[in-house]
């Protein structure tokens, strides 16, 4: 049974999801795949994506803050930078921001917004803080996608 917190997004919950990057081409595919699951008797959720096979890849933790009485999650990467945030729920979406630890590319945080659309797609859009100015981030759409798989790279 799922912490009482997480039904909004029990929707998302047991699916695999797999989106094209927009600037994707047949030629050069950039695919992100990821496996949303209830994990520790349903107390969190997590969340294990990879692109291209592992390129590159992160797993979210996210529980309920007894603090906050909200939801606060963590995000670690492949890339050896991590993200500690906070997520609500407004409107059947789901608005997160985090702060980042340890990027190479000058970003410090990351808002994003991931709505369940009418035909069953997921919408995840975000914007980056790098150097000091919000930047564009991801805007892409995906698909349940049973039969795909979120691969990492050997050590």
């Amino acid at each position: 049974m799922p912490n009482f917190a997480f039904t909004p997004l029990l929707p998302l919950l047991g699916k695999i999801w797999r989106g094209e990057f927009p600037n994707s081409t047949p030629e050069k595919p950039v695919v992100d795949v990821s496996r949303w699951e209830l994990a520790l008797n349903g107390e969190i959720i997590r969340i294990l994506h990879s692109i291209n096979d592992g390129e590159y890849g992160g797993e979210t933790i996210i529980l309920p803050d007894e603090t906050s009485k909200g939801l606060i999650y963590y995000y670690f990467t492949t890339a050896g930078f991590y993200t500690m945030g906070q997520l609500s729920i407004e409107a059947g979406r789901i608005i997160a921001h985090e702060l980042v630890t340890g990027s190479q590319d000058g970003t410090t945080e990351v808002r994003s917004v991931t709505e369940l659309v009418a035909d069953g797609r997921m919408h995840v859009r975000s914007e980056y803080l790098q150097n000091g100015i919000w930047v564009p981030g991801r805007d892409m759409f995906y698909c349940e996608t049973p039969q795909a798989e979120v691969k990492f790279k050997e050590g």
